[in-house]
């Protein structure tokens, strides 16, 4: 009988107790035993397993009045005989931020009231006896009734921390899982300086006196600047995803996704999932599925869909691509055509630095799982990045759809493409220039980067046409490599050919003479070979010249 799936299930022991499916990823222990480091910070994308992993840490270290060694019986940290003898021996912190997502400053102060009652109230038997003073006895009391103030709630770890090493006279284990979820809800709600202050004075406190912890791990999908939240913490050290550190614990393998799908006889399944959910790199670990939609796909018998996607607002990654210039815009056209750009990768991100340049972004594209790393990076090198696979192409796809709604009447847009592909190139050259000069404000186009900019500016309106045609980029036909080709799904329809060309400034040539060279190299280099290879002989050559923001279209039918 096939066990159940742990689908929204992030809590280690209702997993276990349950009798769900478990990926073992138990070694997580060991590593952050062995590693020593005092904190460890583990950026990794969401759904990633940061909470399950977090809760899995808790019920190994923590000291508690039930055995819950039987829940790790059987998995792969009881074999270190070591780690064994660790196993409950701690009294634990652990909160979660990863629902504190909020329009207003006051109603993040009021669930982070509640999280913190919720943590002081597990552990209210520190209230017994002549520990805690009368006046400690009261913040206690006033945090428990989520009346503390906001100075008290800052401190409030700091103070458990302490008060639980003096009850049991042992090191604490401190757990915070999505550290940064609140600034990145702050900073879309524009209360981004208040919380980052409050941030860094409540994980602060908790953090900075080495002598009361025994080990902090803190989990989240970015690395904010160390200055923003993390000042004067010389204790913690941060293994993002371009680290080796922890690079197999969190993600599924290969193997263990291969694994999964014997179990649930969906071993035929493979190829495409692969081609779906793999593609993300931790380190020099390659070959990692997100496991949220691994395990949806199987709940839902292999049906591929964007389940990662549809579970986030995509607003704010959406929001600085389109506000972007055309460079940025026309190194996503890059990726969705499967190619790899070089990017340098900020060290930490700070949010209101995201508007300003583009490498913050592309730190946030790739530590948020919207893309990945193509190699592993080395010190002082630019990243490697690309779109680690299907599911979130389909996302890149939508946005890119967006752009154009938002630059043309969308009845407008939909004539512009069936002008395209039904061969009427003076309505689609009509419409294609208005299209343009209404998006200058969407396309910053600078005239010494028009060729590559309007090319990307094409392919993304092109992605309209995707159920029909198959959209092809710098590929080698005929004797050289053209532009774009469209290759209609159904052969007897039309076959395109764009070739793109920027006026030579330097020989005073015009854009008549441009376009009628663009239309010549499509027929002397013979780049209709592959559409007639396909048994399509209807066929299109349609060149275009830039200068500038101009744009002249001339085209020649073919057969």
């Amino acid at each position: 009988m096939k066990k159940p799936l742990p689908i929204g299930i992030s809590d280690f022991k209702e997993l276990i107790d349950g009798g769900y499916s478990y990926v073992d990823k138990t070694l997580l222990v060991q590593e952050i035993i062995e590693k020593g480091t005092k904190v460890a910070l583990i950026p990794r994308p969401r759904r990633f397993g940061k909470t399950l992993n977090l809760s899995m840490l808790r019920y190994f270290f923590e000291k508690t009045a039930q055995d819950t060694s039987y829940l790790f019986k059987g998995l792969k940290i009881w074999q270190n005989k070591e780690c064994r003898k660790m196993q409950g021996q701690f009294p634990v912190i652990f909160i979660t931020l990863k629902d504190v997502k909020h329009s207003s400053w006051e109603k993040a102060l009021d669930h982070f009231r509640i999280l913190l009652s919720e943590e002081f109230e597990r552990h209210r038997y520190l209230l017994e006896g002549d520990l805690l003073s009368a006046e400690e006895k009261e913040a206690y009391s006033a945090i428990l009734r989520q009346k503390g103030s906001q100075a008290l709630c800052e401190q409030s770890l700091r103070f458990l921390v302490k008060w639980l090493h003096l009850y049991h006279n042992k090191q604490i284990i401190l757990l915070i899982d999505e550290y940064d979820t609140p600034a990145h809800a702050a900073y879309v709600g524009k209360y981004y300086d208040t919380m980052i202050e409050f941030l860094r004075n409540l994980l602060s406190g908790c953090l900075k006196d080495s002598t009361y912890l025994e080990r902090g791990v803190v989990t989240g999908i970015l690395r904010i600047a160390k200055e923003s939240i993390f000042s004067g913490l010389n204790n913690v050290t941060t293994f993002t995803i371009l680290n080796e550190e922890f690079q197999d614990k969190f993600g599924l393998l290969e193997s263990e996704v291969e694994e999964l799908l014997e179990d649930y006889d969906l071993s035929d399944k493979i190829p495409q999932i692969k081609k779906w959910y793999d593609g993300y790199r931790i380190g020099s670990c390659a070959g990692l599925y997100n496991p949220w939609s691994v395990l949806n796909c199987i709940y839902k018998q292999g049906a591929l869909s964007p389940y990662w996607v549809n579970t986030s607002d995509n607003a704010l990654m959406k929001r600085l691509i389109t506000r972007g210039g055309g460079s940025l815009k026309a190194d996503i056209e890059e990726l969705v055509r499967g190619k790899v750009i070089e990017k340098k990768i900020e060290e930490g991100i700070v949010f209101p630095d995201l508007e300003k340049g583009q490498n913050t972004i592309w730190s946030l594209l790739l530590y948020s799982g919207y893309l990945a790393i193509d190699a592993t990076p080395s010190y002082g090198i630019p990243c490697r990045l690309k779109i680690p696979n299907t599911e979130i192409t389909e996302l890149y796809h939508s946005m890119i759809l967006e752009w154009f709604e938002k630059s043309i009447d969308e009845q407008q847009y939909r004539m512009l493409l069936k002008s395209l592909i039904s061969g009427d190139i003076d309505t689609f050259a009509r419409l294609f220039t208005e299209f343009m000069t209404s998006s200058v404000s969407v396309f910053d186009v600078p005239a010494e980067e028009s060729e590559k900019i309007y090319h990307a500016f094409v392919l993304g309106m092109l992605i309209g046409l995707k159920d029909q045609y198959e959209v092809k980029s710098n590929r080698e036909s005929g004797l050289g490599r053209y532009d774009v080709m469209l290759i209609p799904k159904n052969p007897k329809d039309l076959g395109l050919i764009l070739e793109f060309k920027k006026m030579d400034n330097f020989t005073k040539s015009d854009l008549e003479a441009t376009v009628v060279s663009a239309l010549k190299q499509i027929e002397d280099k013979q780049y209709a070979q592959e559409l007639l290879d396909r048994g399509i002989h209807r066929i299109l050559y349609m060149g275009f010249a830039f200068d500038g923001k101009k744009v002249l279209i001339r085209h020649k039918f073919k057969g």
